[in-house]
Order: structure tokens, then C-alpha cells, then sequence
């Protein structure tokens, strides 16, 4: 049974419309991948009764998993099993300052199946998609008599961010600066963060100078001490970044605030799972909505399609690989790859996605589920065309129907 409203697609002009509000409200500066539009004109429509399902799942995930990741940071035993880049792994064990003053900003991606809601991972690295979970419901709600949007995503962070630290701080935005999906990212985030009072400072990790775990800037175009910082800068990406920066820091521990503290790299590995059965933390919900994950030497997953295999840190549905779905050119890759170094992937039990209907068709819908400490403030929605969600999935509206 389909827990989506079946909606229609919007009319031609709506759509547009949406677009281009997406564009310039939304600062959603990439809305096409090729020849295709990454804003799907059709929206992602819940019944209250199935969103609170999903808070509750959320909730409890989020709970868990900063409980696990602070038993992670001691257990020095199990940082192997997670398959880490090693320059990060020994900076884990350096004497550190405590992580528990930071905002924890999490995103899990929910897919439902013929048993119920699944989740197919946690971005609790560096979530994105904050602009579009935010903007894009607000937009496309009027359009849908009798719904809301699932929350506003950029508020309730920036709220968060600064309830911790004086009036009127300098939060520093630090992202890959050369990327335009990031800045847009963290130019809606600055947008609402300066609307509550605060100074913002575009940066990259290589910018900022550490002292005694206290963070300054220093660039052309500003300097001076940070109150507060946003990482939005893969954690596992940092060990390139030329050593004179102290990006270091983020891995011992700091003063100043960082969302979301380096310590997350940890369970943003797929391996996580691979650690619960010698944890001390319980881990009862990601047991019951992530599908068993398996070292692929574990299980025989050549010929079999009852298996996903997934790089250890890939992002975005990178190299993942889905027997009959994932091309077979790329297939072959991928599993020679796992063939040569097992320990960088894991295999995942698939499972049969819900299909949502689209003027015949069928199509795949992802519904990304944000909580800012351990809090669920909104929701983030992808459709497909094949039960991959990857980059050119298209962004859709999450609305709940009341």
C-alpha cells in the first residue's frame, strides 16, 4: 500500500513559475543536469499520519547515532573496521576537547518499501539539499490546495546555530568554495542567518588559523576571530588541505563551535553498521530501518541481485551499484573495484522501493528527513526514474496533507 497522495503534475506555467522562484528565492543556481530539469513538477504529498511516523523514526535514529558516535571516539578498537582515511584515524586519538557543545544537523534519507519505511543511509557528515528542503515547499504549497510544507529546514539550523553564542556573531560558512552547488547551499543558509543578526563569512577550511582550539580568519577579504562555524567540507577530504591551515583541529576537538563536528566522518562511513555488535549503545531503530549491511566478503553478492554494494564514504548515489539497475559497463567496474579492496565498500540488503505514480508511469521517491538535535525540522524530496536516487534525481517538494 502507497503511503503518497496521488497529486497530478503541476500545469506547464505553474512549473516554470516554481522554477524560477526556485531559482532566485531558493538560490537553486543548478536546476538542470544535462538536458533535464532537476525540479520535478510534481510534489511529494504525505498524510499526517504517515510524517509522524517518519518523526518518530528520525528522532530516535538521530539519538542513537550521536549517542554511538560518542562511545566511537573512545573505542580506538574500532576505528579500523570503519575504514577511514589512516591520517584521520590517528588524529582520533589525540587528546581532544569536547565535541557536545555543537549543533547536530542530520539528514536521513527514507525510501518506503512493501515492509514499511527503510532508511538507505544517514548524511550525518554534511547534509545538503537545505535550500530546496526550505524554499521549495513554501513555493509549491499554494499550489496544492490543502497542504503544508513539512517544516522550514534553514530556520530552525540557524536558530539552532545561534542560540549557543552571543548576539551578532561572526559565523564563518566554511564549504569547497569551488564547487556552485555548495556556495548556493550556504548562500541560502547566510541569507538566514543574517536575517536574525548575524555576520557571515564565506570560507574554505584553508582560511581559517587555530590557537588553542579558537578559530580566526584570515583572507583577502576579512580576518578576525569566529564565533561560530558551519562545516559544510567533507570531513574525509580535509587530509588535503595543506597542513599550515590546522585543519587538524576539527579532528581534536574545538572551542569554537563547529556544525557538524569532524567526529560525525564516523558514522557518515557505510561500515558504521559493521560496529554495533561491539558497542556498548543499543542501536534497536537503526536495526529496524537500515537493511542489513555486510562486509562483501561476507556474502556472496556476484550473480546475486538480492544485494546493494556501496563505496564507504560516496556521496549522492556515487558508484553505487544495483544489479539490473546500474548499467552493465558500470556494474563491472564497480565490482572489480570491491573484488580489489573489499574494505572500501559494503554490501547492503536491496530492498523493492514504493513507486509513486506520475501520469502513468512510475517513479521513485526518496524523502530526506532532517533533525537538528535529535529534532525533526523538515524534510527534503527526490523522484526518480529508475530506484536509484543519484544527481539526477530531481528535487521535489515535501508537503503533508492535513
Amino acid at each position: 500500500m502507497t503511503p503518497f497522495e496521488l497529486v497530478e503534475p503541476l500545469p506547464a506555467p505553474i512549473a516554470s513559475l516554481i522554477r524560477r522562484r526556485a531559482i532566485f528565492e531558493c538560490c537553486k543556481w543548478d536546476p538542470q543536469v544535462e538536458d533535464v530539469s532537476t525540479i520535478a513538477d510534481v510534489p511529494i504529498v504525505l498524510n499526517r499520519t504517515e510524517w509522524l511516523a517518519l518523526v518518530l523514526a528520525a528522532e530516535s535514529l538521530a539519538a542513537e547515532v550521536i549517542d554511538a558516535e560518542r562511545e566511537l571516539l573512545e573505542r580506538h578498537d574500532l576505528h579500523p573496521t570503519l575504514s577511514l582515511p589512516g591520517t584521520i584515524c590517528r588524529l582520533f586519538r589525540r587528546p581532544k576537547l569536547p565535541f557536545d557543545q555543537t549543533t547536530r544537523f542530520i539528514r536521513f534519507d527514507f525510501h518506503h518499501t512493501e515492509d514499511g519505511w527503510r532508511i538507505s543511509e544517514a548524511n550525518t557528515d554534511v547534509p545538503g539539499g537545505l535550500n530546496e528542503a526550505s524554499g521549495l515547499p513554501i513555493i509549491v504549497a499554494p499550489h496544492v490546495p490543502g497542504t503544508t510544507a513539512a517544516g522550514d529546514v534553514a530556520g530552525c539550523y540557524a536558530d539552532a546555530l545561534l542560540g549557543a553564542v552571543h548576539e551578532r556573531p561572526h559565523v564563518a560558512l566554511v564549504h569547497a568554495t569551488a564547487y556552485a552547488d555548495d556556495r548556493q547551499v550556504m548562500t541560502y543558509l547566510a541569507q538566514r542567518l543574517e536575517e536574525r543578526g548575524a555576520r557571515v563569512s564565506f570560507a574554505s577550511p584553508a582560511h581559517l588559523r587555530w590557537r588553542d582550539g579558537c578559530a580566526t580568519l584570515e583572507t583577502a577579504w576579512t580576518s578576525g576571530p569566529v564565533d561560530s562555524i558551519v562545516r559544510f567540507y567533507p570531513a574525509e577530504w580535509m587530509d588535503n588541505l595543506p597542513r599550515a591551515c590546522g585543519w587538524q583541529t576539527f579532528f581534536e576537538g574545538t572551542v569554537t563551535p563547529v556544525s557538524n563536528p569532524a567526529t560525525s566522518v564516523m558514522t557518515q562511513s557505510k561500515r558504521f553498521p559493521l560496529t554495533w555488535d561491539r558497542l556498548r549503545t543499543p542501536m534497536p531503530a537503526w536495526r529496524k530501518f537500515l537493511p542489513e549491511t555486510r562486509d562483501p566478503r561476507d556474502v556472496r553478492w556476484q550473480g546475486n541481485n538480492e544485494w546493494v554494494l556501496k563505496p564507504v564514504l560516496g556521496r549522492v548515489g556515487e558508484d553505487v551499484g544495483i544489479a539490473g539497475v546500474t548499467p552493465a559497463a558500470e556494474w563491472t567496474r564497480i565490482a572489480r573495484e570491491v573484488e580489489r579492496h573489499p574494505s572500501h565498500w559494503v554490501a547492503q540488503r536491496r530492498f523493492s522501493a514504493t513507486p509513486l505514480r506520475v501520469g502513468g508511469a512510475a517513479r521513485y521517491p526518496s524523502v530526506g528527513v532532517y533533525t537538528v538535535n535529535t529534532r525533526v525540522v523538515g524534510a527534503y524530496g527526490r523522484i526518480a526514474e529508475r530506484p536509484l536516487i543519484d544527481a539526477r534525481a530531481r528535487d521535489a517538494a515535501v508537503l503533508i496533507h492535513d
